[in-house]
């Protein structure tokens, strides 16, 4: 199959689109599979910039985001042939790009990230006692525009085990089950990591506004 002229831009991640995959989807994918370039072009058009705030969100690095973003569809159309349709393109997509991301942050910070890795009562997902409630929660709190940088810097300073389950789940609002299936968790561990995510994002968040901005 050769390889379309996927040309990608740069794009800002503060302008979305409303929609994350359209009922047509399925259609474009199966035209791309026959070799229909514009089809596969259009989905490109469609996702990029939402996978590149993905891998931004993820890496934290616009260099390696980017790079990340390019590599996704790229392998995404080479191995076209291989998606079985079990889940949606889109998950199948976010898998991919949150692979090549988390490839990236690994070289960055060896010995530091495992997303496999069990983490210790994960499956408990029990809620701690205290915990003081300042208003909605990050996930509502990144729907109004004053506060989407302030956020991004936050979600930077968490484990990627937590981020990376936060920002398909609350930002890229996956369901949970096509969050575990990208991710390779389980359900009860993505249930359990995004609750302490969100922990992790209201204390964070209640300091640096109690600091007045500071770290």
């Amino acid at each position: 199959m050769p390889s379309p002229n996927i040309l990608l831009s740069t794009p800002n991640p503060h302008k979305l689109p409303s929609t994350v995959a359209r009922e047509d989807e399925h259609l474009l994918v199966a035209a791309a599979k026959k070799g229909d370039t514009a089809a596969f072009e259009e989905l490109v058009s469609r996702y990029e910039r939402k996978i590149f705030r993905l891998t931004m969100n993820i890496t934290g690095n616009r260099e390696d985001a980017e790079d990340a973003m390019q590599d996704a569809f790229l392998k995404s159309y080479a191995h076209l042939k291989n998606f079985q349709g079990d889940s949606r393109f889109y998950t199948w997509l976010v898998r991919i790009a949150a692979n090549e991301a988390l490839m990236r942050l690994r070289k960055r910070r060896p010995n530091q990230v495992s997303l496999d890795e069990p983490i210790k009562g994960e499956e408990e997902d029990l809620m701690p006692r205290e915990i003081q409630d300042w208003g909605p929660g990050p996930d509502q709190r990144f729907a109004q525009t004053e506060m989407r940088e302030i956020l991004s810097s936050v979600i930077e300073q968490i484990e990627p085990e937590y981020r990376m389950v936060f920002v398909l789940r609350d930002i890229e609002e996956l369901s949970t089950e096509d969050t575990a299936s990208a991710l390779g968790l389980s359900v009860p561990a993505v249930k359990s990591r995004l609750l302490r995510a969100r922990l992790k994002l209201r204390q964070k968040l209640d300091r640096y506004f109690k600091q007045g901005g500071a770290n």
